[in-house]
């Protein structure tokens, strides 16, 4: 357990950020994730409009540090490569 006033206000600041990075990286999912069933579903106006919305949450979440920035461009580059390919 911690012992010193620095450390528990670590604990309980590490406990606050891990929330708000996990609902940050489940918005950008959720994001991802439209922009597959739109492939899927063989749309290409709604794959097109989905990425575009996509494109800019994943982009934040490397701003805040909850991705890597080559994870987001290799993401970001499946995505436009599949639904260039409707």
């Amino acid at each position: 357990m911690a012992n010193t006033p620095q450390a528990r206000k670590r604990i309980r600041r590490n406990e606050r950020r891990a929330e708000v990075n996990g609902a940050r990286i489940t918005r950008i999912r959720t994001f991802v994730k439209k922009v597959e069933s739109a492939i899927a579903g063989g749309d290409k106006a709604a794959a097109a409009d989905a990425l575009k919305a996509a494109q800019p949450e994943l982009a934040r979440g490397v701003a805040r540090g909850v991705l890597h920035k080559n994870t987001a461009s290799r993401k970001f580059s499946r995505l436009t490569k599949a639904v260039a390919a409707l």
